[in-house]
């Protein structure tokens, strides 16, 4: 792609990725017959920790995708994936602190502390800070070689995430075992790239 096709295509890619987040925005309000349910907070929660834990999914298959389809544009896209994988699981947990428990912190830190689904999310999310932080241009030619073991961070966030989504839906796991399915695809590919590939030449 030419570099004005890739201006255009993150431009519409930013818009696709604030429409889960327009949508939640219409059903908070109820504009046009929409609505969050019986339980608006807890379905809140509920939709903005998948939406984070899609786009993880999606930005740890953004290097994949390039490799078997060719197309090495691909690449130009994971940091602003990964921003809103980000972006998605602050406000899942701003949502929890905020509207579930009205920022009392005594109550957010015994959680944290004493249930353990609650505890690996939190970890999850203090893993991606940093890399948010060092995700531009600068801090990657500041950090170097270091840049790249930083961001391997961001495998371990995935299984936590999917950890976390597993852990809290306790009996229904359905849905978070395809999520933990996929997240192995993708590490089992990444590793036979990285070592498979090598041994068989």
């Amino acid at each position: 792609m030419d570099p004005g096709s890739i201006r255009l295509a993150k431009i519409l890619l930013f818009l696709l990725c604030l429409v889960p987040l327009g949508k939640l925005g219409l059903e908070t309000f109820g504009i046009a017959g929409m609505s969050l349910g019986a339980n608006p907070v807890e379905t809140l929660l509920h939709r903005l920790g998948i939406w984070g834990l899609n786009f993880l999914l999606i930005t740890l298959a953004v290097t994949p995708l390039r490799f078997i389809t060719g197309k090495n544009w691909l690449i130009r896209f994971r940091r602003m994936l990964g921003l809103f994988a980000f972006f998605y699981v602050l406000m899942h947990f701003m949502v929890y602190a905020g509207l579930d428990q009205r920022f009392d912190l005594q109550a957010i830190f015994e959680d944290i502390a004493e249930r353990p689904y609650i505890t690996i999310g939190f970890a999850a999310l203090l893993l991606l800070v940093p890399l948010a932080i060092t995700s531009t241009n600068g801090m990657m030619r500041r950090l170097g070689r270091r840049w790249q073991k930083l961001h391997r961070l961001v495998y371990l966030v995935a299984m936590l995430g999917v950890w976390h989504f597993y852990w809290q839906v306790k009996l229904d796991t359905l849905d978070a075992s395809l999520y933990a399915l996929v997240l192995a695809f993708l590490l089992t590919y990444r590793l036979w790239r990285k070592y498979g590939r090598t041994a068989h030449t």
